[in-house]
């Protein structure tokens, strides 16, 4: 009988492409009004995002799904007038905010990505993605780096019609693999991975994006915590 096979699962969205893209986007198109309002853009971004995170995720459960980039779209407006901006729609063009919500689409590569998916697979691991991006989004963002994502080893939660954290869209995933094969998740968001942590896989966090894990509101920390994406890679090999 063979040796198990071994996978990692990765979040994309902020785990292998970073934000820095859509962030300075922002600032060089409507960076100086929000200033000349007292706002910070990327304070802006930040809340921009998380309120579509939120907005995702609820659609989701109420079973009425939508895109992301659909709700990142949607909710500008609204996170304009929460911010304090009296006549959103007066004060930020709509071709300025599809400008901007367009650049969503070409988020760049983490640094050392291509490093870390090549140390898995030097060590025998299959490395998968698990998106709320469609599949031709996540491969846009691989391809413009140069690296190989086969289209078969990408699930969208886009495909599935159902968001992350649903336990059901981890197991999906999980089943597909053998029995006795190891199967790691790894992500840049607690939320992400203490969610697959929950249905059997072993969790890998990274703090490059969030900085600080929480670890007191989902269950602890993970089996591996590194700063980096390619010292997660070494410690997953490591511990495998």
């Amino acid at each position: 009988m063979g040796s198990p096979s071994k996978h990692v699962v990765f979040d994309v969205v902020g785990t292998c492409v970073s934000y820095d893209v859509f962030f300075e986007s922002i600032r060089k198109t409507i960076g100086s009004q929000l200033l000349d309002q007292g706002i910070k853009p990327d304070l802006f971004a930040f809340a921009w995002l998380e309120s579509c995170e939120r907005e995702f995720a609820y659609l989701s459960i109420s079973e009425r799904y939508v895109t992301f980039v659909e709700v990142l779209r949607s909710l500008f407006y609204r996170i304009l007038g929460m911010a304090g901006i009296e006549r959103p729609r007066e004060f930020v063009a709509e071709e300025q905010r599809d400008a901007i919500v367009a650049t969503y689409s070409k988020l760049g590569a983490r640094e050392g990505v291509k490093e870390t998916f090549q140390l898995l697979r030097d060590a025998g691991f299959t490395v998968w993605c698990l998106s709320t991006a469609s599949p031709e989004r996540v491969q846009g963002y691989f391809s413009a780096i140069g690296l190989d994502m086969p289209a078969e080893n990408i699930t969208s939660c886009d495909t599935k019609g159902i968001a992350k954290p649903a336990l059901a869209v981890y197991e999906s995933v999980f089943k597909t693999f053998g029995k006795d094969d190891v199967k790691w998740f790894a992500a840049a968001h607690m939320w992400d991975v203490s969610a697959a942590h929950k249905v059997g896989f072993r969790g890998a966090y990274c703090t490059v994006y969030e900085k600080e894990s929480c670890a007191e509101i989902f269950g602890g920390e993970m089996e591996i915590t590194t700063d980096t994406l390619p010292e997660l890679a070494r410690k997953i090999i490591a511990a495998s």
